[in-house]
């Protein structure tokens, strides 16, 4: 049975892990002892043959391999290889328990969807869960140790009323020699149209709504059984096991103490008990057994899954879901808030303080500016419109040619994207000039003087070709005659911004 503690760490205090210490159900300790009890009985072992047994030439050698096996045994890359297996079996553990097939959305949807109170509308819904019950059943006996002792065979599944008898003689007579956990899902899906031809399921969007959760409850059942088949690389696991056995075999050797007399560089002390190297091999060879425990858990460790509750739980509610709870409604009443307008539950003199805590608007609702920074600025500079500064720009980019000396189309497009970036008016501009009141003779300062912003500075266009005279809207127009076209634009105000496409249909 999975190991829960949940309770006895809901709130942080001083020391609330060490509670768990003492635990022995699902410890470390469990896992652990027999390996810590070996290795320490081999550390003992040869510590003892070297105080005891060896002679004083021997002593000298075997000092040396010490010396050899603890400068070396630092190459083996432990924490490396281990950290990363044991990251990808608890992610692979907590995957497989979200592929477990619970019924819950489906059994809800049965119960919306397959109608009648009568014996037939109950048989329907009744046998199309069972249905679902007993592919999560061929499912798990074939991944779980737990539930394969349950139901050895499909005898055992019959007699727990799983399967009928005449559902054991199809699922015997078909022809597949691989698993068949899906043909539960076959024939929970033809039954399901079958309901539908006779108006239990009265529309195609209910039946398409029960197979989708079908799906998704088999595809579960899929991956459970994918799960089981395809297992972590066994070169991964061997180079883990091999990386964190071979370290501690040198570790026995390397972690002896020697005689301090020989002078030797960091053994000036001489100790029976390794303590740092027992804690070092209680935290890898721990760490090595959490993914030997967690790689498969659908065995019977302590905290392995739950499989035969699970299917209990999971028959049960099941059945209780479409059968007894069918159409079964408590009597409409108003609720305890109906006339309030702020609904709000009540609490307990346990957790009244909470009511005094503000309710959470957003990260950015502390935030304070000073009151100058929350004025708005105008989106134009100081210094000019910025359709100015963006005309000096393609200005300074584009060489003075030819075609923009003489008013060519180059030059024209220029001038027109120009107009268009400066939506300043001769009004506004007028007040808000600086230069305004400025002296005769004075230098003006905001470019007020600029062919753009005064229609009596800017050059005149070059008149434009008349084009072919367009018929009069509306009446015929006689044969070969044609109506003369308007006479070009003039230039267009400087706070009026002209579409760029129409100014090059005229230019062409």
């Amino acid at each position: 049975m999975t190991v829960t503690y949940t309770a006895r760490v809901a709130n942080a205090r001083f020391g609330g892990f060490s509670q768990l210490l003492l635990l022995w159900r699902g410890s470390i300790y469990k896992l652990l002892w027999r390996e810590l009890v070996c290795f320490l009985g081999l550390y003992m072992a040869l510590s003892a043959a070297y105080r005891f047994v060896l002679t004083e030439e021997q002593k000298r050698y075997f000092e040396k391999l010490v010396i050899y096996c603890d400068q070396y045994a630092s190459l083996i890359p432990v924490s490396f290889v281990l950290g990363f297996y044991v990251t990808l079996v608890v992610h692979r553990w907590w995957n497989q328990y979200l592929c477990m097939p619970l019924p819950d959305a489906l059994m809800c949807v049965v119960a919306g969807t397959v109608h009648g109170r009568d014996e037939r509308g109950r048989l329907y819904r009744r046998t199309l869960m069972r249905y679902a019950g007993l592919s999560a059943v061929l499912i798990l006996r074939s991944v779980s140790t737990a539930v394969f002792k349950r139901f050895p065979t499909v005898d055992h599944v019959v007699e727990a009323g799983f399967m009928t008898r005449e559902e054991r003689k199809k699922f015997e007579n078909l022809n597949s020699s691989y698993n068949k956990y899906w043909v539960p899902c076959v024939w929970f899906s033809n039954l399901a149209a079958q309901a539908r031809r006779e108006g239990r399921i009265r529309d195609n969007s209910a039946l398409k709504l029960l197979l989708e959760e079908l799906n998704v409850f088999r595809g579960k059942c899929g991956m459970l059984f994918h799960y089981d088949w395809i297992s972590v690389p066994l070169v991964y696991t061997q180079v883990v096991t091999i990386a964190v056995y071979s370290y501690f075999l040198a570790c026995l050797i390397g972690r002896q103490f020697l005689d301090p007399a020989q002078g030797y560089e960091g053994h000036n002390l001489d100790l029976c008990v390794p303590i740092f190297t027992l804690l070092q091999f209680f935290f890898y060879a721990g760490w090595l057994k959490v993914a030997e425990q967690l790689i498969n858990p659908f065995g019977e460790d302590d905290d392995d899954f739950e499989t035969n509750f699970l299917i209990d739980r999971n028959f049960q509610v099941s059945m209780l879901a479409v059968d007894e709870m069918y159409d079964d409604l408590a009597m409409l009443e108003k609720d305890l808030y109906w006339d309030a307008t702020e609904a709000r539950a009540p609490y307990t003199a346990a957790t009244a303080f909470l009511l005094q805590q503000p309710s959470f608007q957003g990260s950015t609702f502390d935030i304070t500016l000073a009151k100058e920074d929350m004025q708005f600025q105008r989106l134009d500079s100081a210094d000019g419109p910025l359709g100015e500064a963006h005309g000096d720009f393609l200005q300074r980019l584009l060489p003075v040619g030819a075609g923009m000396a003489t008013g060519g189309l180059l030059g024209r497009r220029l001038s027109l994207m120009r107009r268009k970036n400066s939506c300043v008016s001769e009004t506004s501009t007028a007040a808000s000039c600086a230069c305004a009141g400025a002296p005769d003779g004075a230098a003006p300062e905001c470019g007020c003087g600029d062919p753009l912003l005064d229609p009596g500075l800017r050059e005149p266009e070059p008149d434009l070709p008349v084009g072919p005279e367009m018929p009069v809207p509306g009446a015929a127009p006689e044969p070969f005659t044609t109506v003369p076209m308007p006479a070009p634009r003039g230039p267009a105000p400087p706070w009026l911004p002209s579409p760029i496409g129409e100014e090059e249909e005229s230019l062409a």
